[in-house]
């Protein structure tokens, strides 16, 4: 009998594991606030390349963000979105000292975007479409049916109605992005 119910209990534990990961094809439209102050949504009608990353993979985001295509350079119908996701809880003080700092780290991201869009003859101000959200609570990570470990870092491609397109647990190329991308 016990080893019928270890068995069962694995089983459960496996399907649990598996309801555990977002499903290509499968539609995820919700909303959150930017460190800016902004509400973004995966179901606006745009594409979005949304990052969740702890910061010890920052420089991964920011690959990511190099290898954004061409196309999508300060077009409105595509977005990039980082989400930090901390590893510990903290204090309403603490948090907006780190909101502050993501928010410098976002204007660094705009300087080197800034630069792209020169070669590009794009006369956008490049700080208008660089997002960053603060994952304080793993609520982020939650809506995406991602188990509670934010040492992970994942990438995912959301078409215009919120339904996940691609996704990677590393960065991808930038013609993987691109065929990601393209989908309509």
């Amino acid at each position: 009998m016990k080893k019928l119910l270890l068995i069962i209990g694995g089983i459960l534990l496996w399907k649990l594991s598996i309801l555990a990961e977002p499903v290509v094809g499968q539609t995820y439209r919700f909303s959150f606030g930017d460190v800016d102050g902004n509400e973004l949504s995966t179901a606006d009608g745009r594409f979005n390349v949304i990052v969740l990353s702890s910061k010890a993979n920052s420089d991964k985001a920011r690959i990511v963000g190099d290898r954004i295509p061409d196309f999508c350079l300060g077009n409105a119908n595509y977005r990039m979105i980082t989400i930090v996701a901390f590893e510990t809880k903290h204090s309403n003080p603490v948090r907006a000292v780190l909101r502050a700092a993501i928010r410098h780290r976002l204007d660094s991201e705009a300087q080197r975007l800034q630069k792209r869009y020169q070669e590009h003859q794009i006369s956008r101000e490049a700080r208008h479409d660089v997002f960053a959200v603060a994952d304080f609570d793993g609520v982020i990570a939650a809506r995406l049916d991602l188990k509670p470990d934010v040492t992970a870092f994942r990438v995912f491609v959301f078409g215009r109605n919120g339904e996940l397109l691609k996704q990677w647990s590393d960065v991808p190329s930038g013609d993987e992005l691109a065929s990601a991308l393209k989908q309509d």
